[in-house]
């Protein structure tokens, strides 16, 4: 019994031991929590790591693409730049459905750095007046962001 209770201590010392190592580097393949700081706390906002959050502002967050034909597809670029001081990580973003596709830079989006994300809509089997939408995570204040695009598609009249 009171092996088992050494070897229980000794795991847990070296566990602890291995927590507290303050290395300024993250290891190879991973972000370092300078990226993914949380400002948020139980008190509301920590207002000095707020501001050393980078930022994501839009050129424009709405595209209405206009009128086109069912089956075509319309891509439109939506342009940022992180005026924040720190790099900006976009974690993530989807389309509101598989008929609307981002691609976006999976890098750290450097301070000052200007950069798009591109969103491209297919019309195939829809008709009609179509509103979509982009949700974009990310590592600024604000953390989700949203871009839509917008317009109407002509289905074709049987003969």
């Amino acid at each position: 019994m009171n092996m088992k209770r050494y070897l229980l201590i000794a795991l847990l010392g070296i566990g602890a031991a291995s927590c507290n190592s303050n290395t300024p580097e993250a290891p190879k393949g991973q972000l370092p929590t300078s990226l993914v700081n949380n400002p948020h706390t139980a008190n509301g906002i920590d207002t000095v790591s707020a501001a050393r959050k980078p930022t994501m502002d839009f050129k424009d967050t709405v595209h209405e693409f206009g009128t086109i034909h069912q089956g075509e597809s319309v891509t439109h670029e939506f342009t940022f730049t992180n005026n924040g001081k720190t790099p900006l990580l976009i974690t993530n973003a989807s389309g509101s459905c598989g008929c609307t596709v981002p691609v976006y830079p999976h890098d750290p989006v450097a301070p000052g750095k200007t950069e798009v994300i591109k969103v491209t809509f297919n019309s195939a089997g829809k008709g009609g007046h179509q509103e979509k939408s982009v949700t974009i995570t990310t590592n600024t204040v604000r953390s989700i962001h949203m871009l839509y695009i917008k317009g109407e598609v002509e289905v074709p009249k049987n003969k």
